[in-house]
């Protein structure tokens, strides 16, 4: 990019940067599972997070939150080359954190040798396996590869708030209203041997994925019945 588009990109990423940590400063947050993995955060083993694209309004808050609080480490974010990664990378640097660039489709092997890098140098990384376009709710291949090939501990998390307006985009992005209650949850940590077969990975991670989104809704308040149906089609706002 060049000109006014970057110029663009900039302004976006400040301002929702602003407003999130503006958000931010009226929710109340609630933090679910650090107990599986704050021993991880004082041993310095590094970890790769893994969420659902549809969560990742407030993570870079979380993160920032959790740094204070209960000593987690910055993590580098994965985001695509594209115009919609552009800007999710400006945003997350405007949390102190870095940002590797590529995805499946373009500069997949370039990131994964900077990802590679970074867990072997004791940092943590987050993957949203089911980004940049979805589908939703599936898991490619690349945070496999990651986790298994570097042996780190892949550690799927979900964010969720009540009440929150769910927007009719592919991936049913979610966006906390003022005063909300936020969850952050952490699953159990999962190991990956190097062999590991990678369709039986896709569903151990995928089936994590969903459990801890669940949970997350749910200690958020959500029924049951919105609970367990995130990924649906349609747009509400979740009273």
């Amino acid at each position: 990019m060049s000109g006014p588009p970057v110029r663009s990109m900039r302004f976006l990423a400040t301002a929702a940067s602003v407003a999130a940590r503006a958000l931010g400063a009226t929710l109340r947050l609630d933090v679910v599972g650090v107990e599986s993995v704050a021993p991880l955060w004082t041993a310095r083993r590094p970890i790769v997070y893994a969420m659902w694209h549809g969560r990742i309004l407030m993570a870079p808050w979380v993160n920032a939150r959790l740094r204070r609080t209960h000593g987690a480490r910055r993590v580098t974010v994965l985001a695509s080359r594209s115009s919609d990664g552009e800007l999710v990378a400006r945003y997350v640097e405007r949390f102190g954190l870095s940002v590797v660039r590529g995805s499946s489709s373009h500069g997949g092997a370039t990131a994964l040798r900077a990802l590679i890098r970074t867990l072997r140098d004791g940092d943590d990384v987050v993957i949203i396996p089911d980004g940049p376009r979805g589908p939703r709710g599936q898991v490619q291949s690349g945070v496999i590869a990651l986790a298994a090939s570097t042996g780190a501990a892949l550690v799927p998390m979900a964010i969720a708030a009540r009440p929150a307006r769910t927007l009719r985009s592919w991936d049913r992005f979610q966006i906390p209203w003022p005063f909300a209650r936020i969850v952050a949850a952490f699953g159990a940590p999962i190991v990956f041997p190097a062999d590991a077969e990678q369709e039986a990975a896709r569903r151990e991670l995928t089936a994590a994925l969903d459990r801890v989104t669940a949970e997350a809704d749910r200690r958020a308040g959500h029924p049951p019945a919105l609970a367990t149906s995130w990924s649906a089609a349609g747009t509400e706002r979740s009273a």
